[in-house]
């Protein structure tokens, strides 16, 4: 704890007035003691974290916080800001910020440091202590633990929760939650405290199951059985769900259990008392479908059939992700080393020479051509995990690898992994004698399951779907003029319409799916997506630049991130301008999406690497028109978006702005 956070990671004066400015000027300190190796590096992962929930807390706190390979050990700067900085917080600006940085690799022991100091942040006389501190190292110390705060009771609210627990025969109202956060640094372990906390005020008994990035321990199951309802407050998947069968539930995001967790109690204890029992999912491990960081939610029970669907198939494509990015650059680098003709070249099992390019490159190819193996298996295998937990995981995956041998491909996962999740989905509701419930998620699921997927997806279905993806494979490869250039507008709508969401995921994992066999058409149709997902960022970041006073000052912070953003196909980057104004930026975006898909098709652009941005354009087929592809999106984007936004700018520009600009515009002109 001692080498989390020194005098010297403390800025009691902060003088940054936007989130982007406070995270780079705490980051700098974090550089200064050798603690991130990449300044923008990591700050662009702050950024991404950023982009998926604001991170600012009611009370006054700011915790923008992230993992990063730029981290070398885990590390916490706070700042103090007499002005207050928005980090997104319902009740305005944020005082007291703390930026924490944990490696990708971080140990547990550093992460329940980190959880730890989240849950004192509910602590009013923690934080009235670090307000209050004009010694940095003291302050630091005072985080660390070294120095408490004064708690005149001396107990937290956990503590006195059990201390003024009544008598079993005058047991109080229970409630089990379960609290997680994308990060599961900083969120999850607030949410506890802050349930908790409200339980005790509540008069009501709150246990809490943290599921964070220092793991989780189960709550026992006889606490889950005496209690009266249930509480999931998070942005991601509850794990194993089916522990809470049968009780009242209330699903919410992580924020809302942070915000308001009186009321949460309130409704759970209103949902107890009208018998509804039936909430609670009865198999799935997948996302809920109220989880999406806002403070609401429900049931996934009550969710309409297509927004379930959506959560499956999306669970089983971010699994898939990461399969593409390895195997798919490994396979474009090594494309780079030893030319296309690689992919034809023996085992380096049986064939390997240390001091031969190309035995280097054919090793790369066959190990990313290992990774692509898996794509169409866990694709199939997670959407049936979505679906009903982890006994779906045999057949999905099963039910994929036949997928391939009869050469369903991509389309045939989808089938196998909704079909196998249905199956155990109809199995999990019969009725079984209580000594066959061990064995049945094991042994008697797994197997059914498997048989009955694997006899539909052999006898049934497969050959139909395999029918279907020859004649998908025939069409890309016979795509030529008006239909090509159709297929280009379509693709470069969907990938721009959500920047990261749903539409951009389906689109994206079609296109990845032809490159598992790839042919010209397929070829192009990734080159298409890839282009067209390059131009969010990158308009943004052009229409910061040629027009700052339509911006914000962190909008032309977030501009000039949004330039590497684009630049290595992260569409994402263009979330916080369409966040702030959507009815301009998103429509904008589309039209030079569709620009930019409908050009890279016309023009017979390839690409062979499923990521990579402007990084991988020696991959890229006709890589100069494809690059002209992207800039005359661009162009169309960043007009539409500064016609759009000039015309409705009646508001005048505020001074700090005005100014800003103005000291731009003078550095420009001296440059």
């Amino acid at each position: 704890m001692s080498e989390l956070i020194t005098a010297d990671l403390v800025d009691l004066d902060l003088s940054a007035t936007t989130k982007d400015a406070a995270a780079r000027s705490l980051a700098e300190r974090m550089v200064g003691a050798q603690r991130v190796t990449d300044l923008d590096g990591f700050l662009a992962d702050v950024a991404a974290r950023e982009a998926q929930m604001p991170t600012g807390l009611d009370g006054g706190i700011g915790i923008p916080h992230c993992r990063s390979e730029h981290v070398s050990a885990p590390t916490l700067a706070f700042g103090r800001s007499a002005r207050g900085i928005d980090f997104g917080a319902a009740d305005g600006p944020a005082d007291l910020i703390f930026l924490i940085a944990a490696p990708a690799g971080a140990d547990d022991d550093h992460l329940t440091i980190l959880s730890g100091l989240a849950r004192r942040l509910m602590d009013p006389e923690f934080t009235a202590a670090l307000r209050a501190g004009d010694d940095p190292a003291a302050v630091a110390a005072l985080i660390r633990g070294e120095e408490p705060a004064p708690e005149p009771e001396a107990t937290t609210p956990i503590a006195a929760a059990e201390e003024a627990a009544p008598a079993e025969d005058d047991a109080p109202f229970r409630i089990v939650a379960v609290t997680s956060c994308p990060t599961g640094i900083a969120h999850t372990y607030m949410a506890a405290e802050s349930l908790t906390a409200a339980g005790l005020a509540e008069g009501v008994e709150v246990t809490v199951e943290t599921q964070g990035s220092a793991g989780f321990s189960k709550l026992d199951p006889a606490v889950i059985a005496r209690a009266d309802a249930v509480i999931w407050a998070h942005d991601v998947e509850v794990r194993e769900k089916t522990r809470f069968r049968g009780k009242p539930l209330v699903d919410v995001g992580v924020k809302a259990g942070i915000n308001r967790p009186a009321e949460l109690i309130a409704e759970a204890r209103r949902k107890a008392e009208r018998g509804e029992i039936a909430a609670v999912p009865q198999g799935g491990d997948g996302p809920a479908d109220g989880a999406d960081g806002a403070d609401g939610g429900s049931g996934a029970d009550s969710a309409h059939f297509g927004v379930r669907l959506r959560t499956y198939l999306m669970s089983g494509v971010s699994y898939m992700v990461p399969f593409v990015a390895a195997g798919g650059l490994l396979i474009a680098l090594s494309f780079a080393i030893g030319g296309y003709e690689i992919a034809d070249a023996k085992s380096v099992a049986d064939h390997f020479v240390w001091g031969q390019a190309d035995s280097w490159a054919a090793l790369l190819n066959q190990i990313g051509s290992a990774a692509f193996g898996f794509l169409v298996p866990v694709l199939a295998g997670y959407i049936a995990y979505g679906m009903a937990d982890r006994p779906a995981l045999v057949p999905g995956f099963v039910g994929g690898a036949i997928a391939l041998t009869v050469d369903a491909g991509f389309l045939g996962a989808l089938v196998a992994g909704l079909l196998a999740g249905a199956v155990v989905m109809a199995i999990q509701r019969v009725p079984v004698h209580p000594t066959l419930r061990g064995i049945m998620p094991v042994l008697v699921i797994p197997l059914i399951a498997s048989a009955v997927v694997g006899f539909l997806m052999f006898i049934v279905v497969g050959k139909p779907i395999a029918a279907l993806q020859s004649a998908l494979t025939d069409w890309l490869n016979g795509l030529s003029g008006s239909n090509a250039v159709i297929l280009g507008v379509v693709l470069g709508l969907m990938m721009c319409f959500d920047m990261g969401g749903p539409l951009n995921k389906v689109a994206y994992a079609f296109a990845v799916g032809g490159l598992t066999d790839p042919t010209d058409g397929s070829l192009k149709v990734m080159a298409a997506v890839m282009a067209a997902g390059m131009v969010p960022p990158l308009a943004m970041a052009l229409a910061t630049t040629v027009r700052k006073t339509l911006f914000t000052k962190t909008e032309r912070e977030n501009g000039r991130a949004a330039w590497v953003l684009g630049a290595s196909f992260i569409t994402e980057g263009a979330i916080p301008f369409a966040a702030a104004d959507p009815l301009r930026v998103i429509p904008s975006v589309m039209a030079g999406g569709a620009v930019t898909g409908a050009l890279s098709m016309a023009f017979g652009c390839t690409l062979r690497a499923p990521h990579g941005g402007i990084f991988v354009v020696p991959l890229i087929g006709e890589p100069f028109l494809y690059l002209l592809a992207i800039a005359v999106g661009t162009l169309v984007a960043t007009a539409l978006v500064v016609l759009l936004k000039g015309a409705r700018r009646t508001v005048p520009v505020p001074a700090d702005e005005a100014e800003a600009t103005a000291a731009d515009a003078r550095v420009g002109a001296t440059a």
